[in-house]
């Protein structure tokens, strides 16, 4: 995979953990469309890509211009021209069409997102543009007081996540233990 050497680019949780086992159970196929929503330095956008192929298609959404121009960047320097750069602010209304996503991954930033707030309205928007059969994906850091990444007060629990996403429509439907990580997977109720 093309996605490593992530260091210089800014924090990402890609390393931490067996990155092929989270794709296998994303269940990417050539020709689907990925959703990689608060890409950061896109480390999973860029395995995405490589995984759907020149007939599938990366939308990499972040609010921050300068870490999407970075992965436009990086893309064409992979020969990546499968991925969509979106600058936009997930805490607001997604600017895509209805079922327009096969697979949706937030990847530990759900963290910096004010759930009581933000979230009814946050899931609504990611239930309405992913497909009938898709796959939503949350990989948080595990609710943990470590010396690196989120402070433990803003960590969420699994069971935190799913009291937030499942009212939006969704079903949980795989819990994937990775280590100081973790993964839920939610399918379309």
């Amino acid at each position: 995979m093309k996605a490593g050497n992530c260091r210089s680019r800014g924090p990402t949780s890609y390393g931490m953990q067996d990155s092929m086992l989270v794709f296998g159970k994303l269940g990417l196929k050539p020709g689907d469309t990925f959703l990689d929503l608060g890409c950061g330095p896109g480390d999973y956008s860029v395995h995405a890509a490589e995984e759907v192929g020149p007939a599938g298609r990366v939308l990499f959404m972040d609010r921050d211009a300068s870490a999407v121009e970075r992965l436009v960047q990086r893309a064409e320097s992979l020969d990546l021209t499968n991925m969509v750069p979106v600058v936009h602010d997930m805490s607001e209304s997604l600017p895509l069409d209805d079922d327009a996503c096969d697979v949706c991954l937030t990847a530990t930033v759900l963290h910096a997102v004010n759930l009581g707030r933000h979230g009814p309205a946050l899931f609504a928007e990611i239930r309405r543009v992913l497909g009938p059969s898709g796959t939503y994906a949350v990989l948080e850091c595990k609710k943990q007081d470590k010396p690196w990444g989120p402070p433990l007060h803003v960590r969420l629990s699994p069971e935190e996540v799913e009291t937030a996403v499942l009212p939006a429509g969704f079903r949980r439907v795989g819990h994937v233990d990775l280590g100081v990580n973790y993964l839920l997977l939610f399918a379309p109720a």
